[in-house]
């Protein structure tokens, strides 16, 4: 079955060179594309895509307020993938805080958007560049709030696969690290995310540096 996806970006031209891409794969189908994040909630009602490809500036509704929009919705498990052609940039950050599953660079190489659109549409955060890791922890340093009494309803095992999370670890690094099957891992991960109320892998690291699980620059 192919992964259905949705391009949103005001950028005429910078749509149609998406859709070239993604529509030379036999796996990958454009099913829709639309100029603003307010028609891009309509469009999803209607197309039910696996992936929504959003621009963050956009006129009439910007793709954060769009992506809070969506991944409200307990109702829809699409997948929103944020294009930007700032490197770093704080509304980035705050789109991955609302449910985002990751973002890229509109200038990435045509082989890199079509891994990641496979990724999100797996259900799997966008996490492995580093860019990602370190404006999670730029934004989130610079906020610096009190750790959250939620951290307690963690086991300890539990603590420490999510310091390997925020790092960006996948799930087989993780139990190749601690010795332990990656399905245990994986369980661990449901775990974490059902404990600390959060919808996916990238809320969960978001969380981690948010609360002090993890700091810029240290070590697991």
């Amino acid at each position: 079955m192919s992964i259905r996806v949705l391009v949103v970006d005001d950028q005429e031209l910078v749509r149609a060179g998406f859709i070239m891409i993604l529509d030379s794969q036999d796996d990958i189908e454009v099913v829709g594309e639309t100029a603003n994040g307010a028609d891009a909630l309509d469009e999803v009602k209607r197309l039910r895509p696996d992936v929504v490809l959003m621009d963050i500036r956009m006129p009439k509704m910007d793709g954060l307020e769009a992506t809070r929009i969506l991944r409200a919705d307990k109702h829809s498990d699409v997948r929103v993938l944020i294009l930007t052609t700032f490197d770093p940039d704080e509304y980035v950050y705050q789109a991955l805080r609302v449910g985002a599953s990751g973002f890229v660079l509109k200038d990435i190489p045509p082989r890199e958007l079509l891994a990641a659109v496979r990724v999100v549409a797996k259900g799997e955060a966008l996490l492995a560049p580093s860019i990602t890791r370190r404006l999670i922890a730029q934004f989130a340093e610079r906020l610096a709030p009190p750790a959250s009494q939620e951290l307690e309803r963690l086991t300890d095992r539990e603590a420490e696969v999510l310091r390997f999370m925020a790092k960006g670890f996948s799930n087989s690094e993780i139990a190749d690290t601690l010795c332990l099957s990656p399905t245990t891992i994986k369980s661990h991960v449901a775990g974490v995310l059902a404990k600390l109320n959060l919808r996916d892998r990238t809320q969960a690291v978001v969380f981690a540096y948010e609360n002090g699980v993890v700091r810029p620059g240290s070590t697991v």
